[in-house]
């Protein structure tokens, strides 16, 4: 009687556990390199992961916010990162001035300078030392093309101002000739931008010390983001 060959079907496989095994080890390394990825400072290999996941995720751009969310992970909006890396590559000579401040936020990239600066003390008289300043943002109003808007801004303290009845008035007026001054120097394109003044209604400090109100008399040039708010 012929003996019944077995076959391998016949046979229970007991490393058919290896390939899951392996698979989950493979998706667990995936994982934690991304975790790694993320939480490294280094941006240009931030920006190099987010540049894959926009492809993956098919996202056109996320130049138009300060963040975007792709599939639950917010990026940052690395156009406003590199117009603030610029501006302050841009302002480096400046450092030993006080009253220079650069910063980003839900409106676009700032940069905020010091009255006592820009102008004498209760004028909207540009100093002559103010012209290095602007002459060093301006290349980068042209060169990004977005709307900037220059705003004025002052401390609490009443004016006693014969020219100016109040703060208000002051701080728009300094706007004003800022907005003067690129125009008719040339630096900037006046379709780029626009004024405000603000008095003291917009501190960033308290007014309660003399150091806050120096922080609050100031002209701030904002590069607005595409969708930024104002």
């Amino acid at each position: 009687m012929r003996r019944k060959r077995k076959t391998n079907e016949d046979r229970d496989n007991t490393d058919r556990w290896v390939v899951s095994y392996a698979d989950f080890i493979t998706l667990l390394f995936a994982l934690f390199t991304t975790l790694y990825a993320i939480s490294n400072v280094d941006q240009v290999k931030l920006k190099r992961f987010t540049g894959s996941m926009k492809t993956a995720f098919k996202v056109d751009s996320i130049e138009a916010v300060d963040t975007a969310v792709i599939e639950g992970i917010t990026v940052p909006n690395y156009a406003d990162i590199d117009l603030e890396s610029e501006l302050r590559a841009g302002f480096k000579k400046f450092t030993t001035m006080e009253g220079i401040v650069i910063s980003r936020d839900e409106r676009g990239v700032v940069l905020s300078l010091g009255d006592t600066l820009l102008f004498e003390s209760g004028t909207a008289e540009i100093r002559a030392e103010a012209r290095p300043l602007f002459a060093a943002v301006a290349p980068l109003i042209k060169q990004t093309q977005r709307t900037v808007i220059v705003e004025g801004h002052t401390d609490s303290i009443p004016l006693r101002n014969s020219r100016f009845a109040s703060n208000m008035e002051l701080s728009a007026a300094r706007a004003a000739a800022v907005f003067a001054f690129f125009v008719t120097e040339d630096l900037v394109n006046p379709d780029q931008l626009s004024t405000a003044g603000y008095g003291e209604f917009r501190p960033v400090a308290s007014n309660a010390a003399p150091e806050g109100r120096a922080r609050n008399r100031r002209i701030d040039i904002i590069f607005v983001s595409p969708r930024g708010r104002v």
